[in-house]
Protein backbone atom coordinates (compact mmCIF):
# COMPACT_ATOMS: atom_id res chain seq x y z
CA UNK A 1 0.00 0.00 0.00
CA UNK A 2 2.78 2.13 0.91
CA UNK A 3 4.54 1.58 -2.74
CA UNK A 4 1.16 2.34 -4.62
CA UNK A 5 0.64 5.18 -2.81
CA UNK A 6 4.43 6.85 -3.33
CA UNK A 7 3.84 5.44 -7.14
CA UNK A 8 0.67 7.56 -7.29
CA UNK A 9 2.18 10.54 -5.78
CA UNK A 10 4.86 10.52 -8.40
CA UNK A 11 2.65 10.63 -11.19
CA UNK A 12 0.58 13.56 -9.79
CA UNK A 13 4.38 15.80 -9.75
CA UNK A 14 5.57 14.57 -12.93
CA UNK A 15 3.42 16.43 -15.09
CA UNK A 16 4.31 19.54 -12.82
CA UNK A 17 7.96 18.85 -13.20
CA UNK A 18 8.02 17.72 -16.95
CA UNK A 19 6.55 20.74 -18.41
CA UNK A 20 8.06 23.63 -16.09
CA UNK A 21 11.74 23.65 -18.82
CA UNK A 22 9.67 23.85 -21.75
CA UNK A 23 7.18 26.16 -20.47
CA UNK A 24 9.87 28.26 -19.37
CA UNK A 25 11.66 28.38 -22.31
CA UNK A 26 8.29 29.40 -24.01
CA UNK A 27 7.77 32.11 -21.54
CA UNK A 28 11.52 33.55 -22.01
CA UNK A 29 10.98 33.77 -25.96
CA UNK A 30 7.58 35.20 -25.54
CA UNK A 31 9.87 37.62 -23.19
CA UNK A 32 12.44 38.28 -25.62
CA UNK A 33 10.18 38.92 -28.93
CA UNK A 34 8.31 41.57 -26.85
CA UNK A 35 10.92 43.75 -24.40
CA UNK A 36 13.38 43.81 -27.79
CA UNK A 37 11.81 43.12 -30.95
CA UNK A 38 13.31 45.07 -32.79
CA UNK A 39 16.55 42.36 -32.38
CA UNK A 40 14.81 39.02 -31.87
CA UNK A 41 11.90 40.01 -34.42
CA UNK A 42 11.52 35.99 -36.71
CA UNK A 43 8.45 37.72 -38.44
CA UNK A 44 10.20 40.90 -39.80
CA UNK A 45 6.65 42.72 -39.10
CA UNK A 46 6.29 46.28 -39.78
CA UNK A 47 6.17 47.52 -36.28
CA UNK A 48 9.49 46.79 -35.88
CA UNK A 49 11.60 49.54 -35.03
CA UNK A 50 14.84 48.14 -36.59
CA UNK A 51 12.96 47.91 -40.05
CA UNK A 52 12.29 51.44 -40.33
CA UNK A 53 15.98 52.87 -39.06
CA UNK A 54 16.93 50.06 -41.57
CA UNK A 55 14.62 51.61 -44.31
CA UNK A 56 15.29 55.26 -43.66
CA UNK A 57 19.40 54.36 -43.99
CA UNK A 58 18.38 52.79 -47.22
CA UNK A 59 16.84 55.43 -48.66
CA UNK A 60 19.67 58.21 -47.31
CA UNK A 61 22.09 55.83 -49.77
CA UNK A 62 20.08 55.51 -52.77
CA UNK A 63 20.03 59.10 -52.95
CA UNK A 64 21.69 61.01 -55.54
CA UNK A 65 24.31 63.57 -55.79
CA UNK A 66 22.71 65.80 -57.59
CA UNK A 67 20.05 65.38 -55.17
CA UNK A 68 22.65 66.24 -51.88
CA UNK A 69 24.08 69.12 -53.82
CA UNK A 70 20.70 70.91 -54.15
CA UNK A 71 20.18 70.69 -50.65
CA UNK A 72 21.43 74.05 -48.56
CA UNK A 73 21.48 75.82 -52.54
CA UNK A 74 20.72 79.69 -52.26
CA UNK A 75 17.91 81.16 -54.11
CA UNK A 76 18.76 82.98 -57.02
CA UNK A 77 19.42 86.33 -57.16
CA UNK A 78 17.08 88.90 -56.94
CA UNK A 79 16.32 91.04 -60.74
CA UNK A 80 14.05 92.44 -62.63
CA UNK A 81 12.84 90.20 -65.70
CA UNK A 82 15.42 90.54 -68.46
CA UNK A 83 14.41 92.86 -71.64
CA UNK A 84 14.45 91.20 -75.09
CA UNK A 85 18.20 93.23 -75.86
CA UNK A 86 19.61 92.03 -72.63
CA UNK A 87 18.99 88.48 -73.42
CA UNK A 88 20.25 89.18 -76.99
CA UNK A 89 23.26 90.84 -75.31
CA UNK A 90 23.83 87.38 -73.43
CA UNK A 91 24.46 85.48 -77.09
CA UNK A 92 27.60 88.17 -78.45
CA UNK A 93 29.38 87.07 -75.32
CA UNK A 94 29.94 85.52 -71.66
CA UNK A 95 30.76 88.50 -69.84
CA UNK A 96 27.62 90.17 -70.87
CA UNK A 97 25.93 87.21 -69.51
CA UNK A 98 27.70 86.90 -66.21
CA UNK A 99 27.43 90.78 -65.75
CA UNK A 100 23.55 90.62 -64.99
CA UNK A 101 21.52 88.88 -62.35
CA UNK A 102 18.89 87.92 -65.17
CA UNK A 103 21.53 86.45 -67.00
CA UNK A 104 23.43 84.40 -63.75
CA UNK A 105 19.57 82.79 -63.22
CA UNK A 106 19.17 81.77 -66.49
CA UNK A 107 22.58 80.64 -66.27
CA UNK A 108 22.25 78.40 -63.35
CA UNK A 109 19.08 77.52 -64.16
CA UNK A 110 21.02 75.54 -67.05
CA UNK A 111 23.37 74.39 -64.85
CA UNK A 112 21.15 72.75 -63.01
CA UNK A 113 19.98 70.01 -65.61
CA UNK A 114 23.59 69.39 -65.97
CA UNK A 115 24.22 68.61 -62.56
CA UNK A 116 26.93 71.23 -62.32
CA UNK A 117 25.20 74.46 -60.71
CA UNK A 118 28.16 74.06 -58.46
CA UNK A 119 30.53 76.19 -60.56
CA UNK A 120 28.35 79.02 -60.56
CA UNK A 121 27.59 78.72 -56.93
CA UNK A 122 31.72 78.56 -56.26
CA UNK A 123 32.21 81.86 -58.36
CA UNK A 124 29.70 84.00 -56.49
CA UNK A 125 31.03 82.87 -53.34
CA UNK A 126 33.94 84.01 -54.17
CA UNK A 127 32.83 87.16 -55.47
CA UNK A 128 31.06 87.62 -52.11
CA UNK A 129 34.53 86.96 -50.35
CA UNK A 130 35.75 89.97 -52.42
CA UNK A 131 33.32 92.32 -51.46
CA UNK A 132 34.09 91.91 -47.03
CA UNK A 133 36.71 93.84 -45.71
CA UNK A 134 36.72 91.83 -41.71
CA UNK A 135 39.38 89.84 -41.39
CA UNK A 136 37.49 87.85 -39.39
CA UNK A 137 34.51 87.16 -41.86
CA UNK A 138 36.56 86.79 -44.70
CA UNK A 139 38.43 83.64 -42.54
CA UNK A 140 35.08 82.07 -41.77
CA UNK A 141 33.97 82.73 -45.24
CA UNK A 142 36.96 81.41 -46.89
CA UNK A 143 36.76 78.30 -44.97
CA UNK A 144 33.45 77.34 -45.63
CA UNK A 145 34.21 77.77 -49.73
CA UNK A 146 36.98 75.77 -48.69
CA UNK A 147 34.34 72.98 -46.95
CA UNK A 148 31.88 73.46 -49.70
CA UNK A 149 33.81 73.28 -53.23
CA UNK A 150 37.58 72.48 -52.81
CA UNK A 151 37.03 69.82 -50.23
CA UNK A 152 37.26 65.96 -51.80
CA UNK A 153 34.74 64.94 -49.69
CA UNK A 154 32.06 67.69 -50.44
CA UNK A 155 29.37 66.52 -52.75
CA UNK A 156 29.88 70.42 -54.29
CA UNK A 157 33.63 69.80 -55.39
CA UNK A 158 34.51 71.55 -58.34
CA UNK A 159 37.15 70.63 -60.82
CA UNK A 160 40.25 72.14 -59.99
CA UNK A 161 43.74 71.19 -61.14
CA UNK A 162 46.66 70.57 -58.90
CA UNK A 163 48.53 73.17 -59.06
CA UNK A 164 45.34 75.40 -58.16
CA UNK A 165 44.52 73.49 -55.56
CA UNK A 166 48.54 74.03 -53.71
CA UNK A 167 47.61 77.45 -54.10
CA UNK A 168 44.68 77.65 -52.02
CA UNK A 169 46.29 75.53 -49.63
CA UNK A 170 49.11 77.86 -49.10
CA UNK A 171 46.78 81.04 -49.01
CA UNK A 172 44.54 78.96 -46.29
CA UNK A 173 47.44 79.59 -43.70
CA UNK A 174 46.48 83.20 -43.77
CA UNK A 175 43.20 83.35 -46.02
CA UNK A 176 42.38 86.48 -47.69
CA UNK A 177 39.96 88.01 -50.34
CA UNK A 178 41.66 86.64 -52.89
CA UNK A 179 42.10 83.28 -51.66
CA UNK A 180 40.39 81.82 -54.28
CA UNK A 181 41.29 83.97 -57.17
CA UNK A 182 43.26 81.52 -59.43
CA UNK A 183 40.06 79.02 -58.63
CA UNK A 184 37.42 81.52 -59.33
CA UNK A 185 39.17 82.09 -62.74
CA UNK A 186 39.70 78.45 -64.10
CA UNK A 187 36.25 77.76 -63.11
CA UNK A 188 34.83 80.69 -64.92
CA UNK A 189 37.08 79.45 -67.78
CA UNK A 190 35.43 76.10 -67.71
CA UNK A 191 31.94 77.23 -68.15
CA UNK A 192 32.91 79.88 -70.88
CA UNK A 193 34.14 77.15 -73.28
CA UNK A 194 32.22 74.41 -71.72
CA UNK A 195 28.92 75.16 -70.60
CA UNK A 196 28.11 78.59 -72.47
CA UNK A 197 28.13 77.21 -76.00
CA UNK A 198 25.44 74.40 -74.98
CA UNK A 199 23.64 77.14 -72.77
CA UNK A 200 22.83 79.40 -76.14
CA UNK A 201 21.16 76.30 -77.73
CA UNK A 202 19.14 74.95 -74.71
CA UNK A 203 15.58 74.78 -74.44
CA UNK A 204 15.91 77.36 -71.83
CA UNK A 205 17.89 80.20 -73.41
CA UNK A 206 15.64 79.34 -77.02
CA UNK A 207 12.37 79.62 -74.67
CA UNK A 208 12.87 82.68 -73.48
CA UNK A 209 14.07 84.65 -75.99
CA UNK A 210 10.80 83.89 -77.93
CA UNK A 211 8.87 84.82 -75.13
CA UNK A 212 10.31 87.92 -75.04
CA UNK A 213 10.26 88.47 -78.68
CA UNK A 214 6.45 87.48 -79.22
CA UNK A 215 5.35 90.29 -76.18
CA UNK A 216 3.89 92.90 -77.42
CA UNK A 217 5.79 96.54 -76.90
CA UNK A 218 3.97 98.47 -74.72
CA UNK A 219 3.04 102.12 -75.52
Amino acid sequence: PMGSERTEMRKRQMPTTQETPGAAQAQHSTANRGSNACCFCWCCCCSCSCLTVRNQDEERARRTSHELQAEGIPNCEESPAPTLEEVNAWAQSFDKLMLTPAGRNAFREFLRTEFSEENMLFWMACEELKQESNKSVIEEKARLIYEDYISILSPKEVSLDSRVREVINRNMLEPSQHTFDDAQLQIYTLMHRDSYPRFMNSAIYKDLLQSLSEKPIEA
